[in-house]
C-alpha cells in the first residue's frame, strides 16, 4: 500500500527537476497527480512518464502567479476528483541575481511574484477546497538560501524566507481545522537549471559537491521523498515545520 494510495495530489511546478521527482514519487505511492507547470514541453514530458508508469495522471499548463490561472488548476482538480487531498507547491522563479545594489527592483518584484506570491496563491485556493473535508496537507518547497542566506542571489533567499513564515502561520491558523501543512527546505541539488548554470562555471559545481558534510549535491528523488512523507498520514503530527534536506549543510561548522 503507498503512502499516498487514491489521495488526488497537485505538484506545481511539476515539469522538472525537483517537481517531476514529485511528480513521480507521489505517483509511486498511488496518488492520482495532476502536473502544473507553464512550460507546455516539460509538463507533457512528466505527464508521459507517469502514464508510462500506469498512474493517473493529467496536466495543466498555467502561470501560478495569475490569481485566475491558480484557481482554475484547483477547481479543475477538486472537479476530477471530487477532492484535493494533497498540495506539493514547488513552482518558483529567481531573477536577478549579482551584488544587491545591482539589481533592480522589477528582478526583485518578479522574483517575489514568482517565489512567494504564487505560493500564497495557491494555499489560499488549496486551503478554500480543503476546509469542507477538514483534512488535508500542504508541503511548500522553500530552499536553504532561506536560512542561511545566499549572497548575490538575495532576492530570491528574502523570498523563501518569507515561504518559510507564511508556512509556519499557516500551519497556526489551520492545526486546529484538520489541515497541515510543512516546507521541506532543500539544499543545492542536482537539477536542470543548476546544471545550465554549471555546466559553464565547473569551479563552482566543485566548490557545492564539497560544501555539504555529505560531500556531494542533493538528488530531486531525496527531497521528494521527504515531502512526499510529510504529505501523508506517516506524518499524521507534523505541521509547522521546515525540514531541511541539505546532507549537512544547515549544521555545517563555519
Amino acid at each position: 500500500m503507498g503512502l499516498l494510495d487514491g489521495n488526488s495530489v497537485l505538484v506545481t511546478g511539476g515539469g522538472l527537476g525537483i517537481g517531476r521527482a514529485l511528480c513521480e514519487v507521489a505517483a509511486r505511492e498511488g496518488a492520482r497527480v495532476t502536473i502544473a507547470d507553464f512550460n507546455a514541453d516539460a509538463g507533457e514530458e512528466t505527464l508521459a512518464t507517469l502514464k508510462d508508469a500506469g498512474a493517473e495522471a493529467q496536466f495543466i499548463k498555467a502561470d501560478l502567479s495569475i490569481e485566475d490561472d491558480v484557481r482554475a488548476v484547483i477547481t479543475a482538480v477538486a472537479d476530477r476528483h471530487g477532492s484535493l487531498d494533497c498540495a506539493f507547491n514547488n513552482a518558483a522563479l529567481s531573477h536577478g541575481r549579482g551584488p544587491l545594489h545591482e539589481i533592480v527592483r522589477e528582478d526583485f518584484e518578479r522574483t517575489l511574484e514568482y517565489c512567494l506570491t504564487n505560493t500564497f496563491l495557491c494555499m489560499k485556493y488549496e486551503l478554500e477546497k480543503m476546509l469542507p473535508e477538514r483534512s488535508g496537507s500542504i508541503v511548500n518547497i522553500s530552499s536553504n538560501a532561506a536560512e542561511r542566506g545566499d549572497p548575490n542571489n538575495a532576492p530570491y533567499a528574502a523570498a523563501k524566507a518569507a515561504v518559510n513564515v507564511l508556512t509556519l502561520s499557516a500551519a497556526a491558523e489551520y492545526a486546529a481545522r484538520g489541515i497541515r501543512i510543512n516546507a521541506v527546505s532543500p539544499g543545492v541539488t542536482d537539477t536542470p537549471g543548476l546544471r545550465a548554470y554549471t555546466d559553464n562555471h565547473p569551479e563552482v559545481e566543485q566548490w557545492l559537491t564539497t560544501a555539504a558534510p555529505m560531500k556531494r549535491l542533493g538528488e530531486p528523488r531525496e527531497i521528494a521523498e521527504t515531502a512526499v512523507f510529510l504529505a501523508s498520514e506517516r506524518a499524521s503530527f507534523i505541521t509547522g515545520q521546515i525540514v531541511s534536506v541539505d546532507g549537512g549543510l544547515s549544521v555545517r561548522a563555519g
